[in-house]
């Protein structure tokens, strides 16, 4: 019986990840075309959607090595999308800051990606979706803490 239990959790974990794979690989190819890489599409759309954020911040919420936030922030502000910004009160901040002309990029083409996530969505019904999330929370949420 456990071998059973055993071999279900390996394929749910195949199945998984290869649904992961799959949909991000359509995905990036959006994200690549626009110019960006999908980190640097990332930080964008978290100053996008988010407002200002520390630095020290950023890839804890993108999921991404703190030290590689400051490669593509300095890749993005080569490219007049975002700006570093002191925090007048406390020295040892640094804010991430969207431009105006940051904003107008994400705003042209955050459509078309979200249209394109929905498109690759469209095979579960609605209720489908809030399983799905429901499951998908009920599974990560315990494995966060091993």
């Amino acid at each position: 019986m456990e071998n059973d239990a055993i071999a279900k959790s390996l394929k749910l974990y195949i199945v998984l990840s290869r649904a992961y794979k799959a949909i991000n690989e359509h995905v990036n190819k959006v994200i690549q075309a626009s110019g960006l890489n999908p980190t640097e599409f990332a930080v964008l759309e978290l100053l996008y959607h988010k407002g200002d954020q520390p630095m020290q911040q950023i890839g804890g919420k993108i999921l991404l090595a703190s030290g590689s936030i400051t490669y593509v922030v300095d890749k993005l502000e080569q490219k007049g999308l975002l700006i570093r910004v002191a925090c007048p009160s406390d020295r040892r901040v640094t804010y991430a800051q969207i431009t105006d002309e940051g904003k107008k990029f994400i705003q042209d083409i955050f459509p078309e990606h979200a249209a394109q996530i929905d498109r690759l969505m469209s095979s579960l019904t609605d209720s489908e979706k809030t399983e799905a999330i429901d499951l998908l929370k009920k599974l990560g949420l315990p494995a966060g803490k091993f």
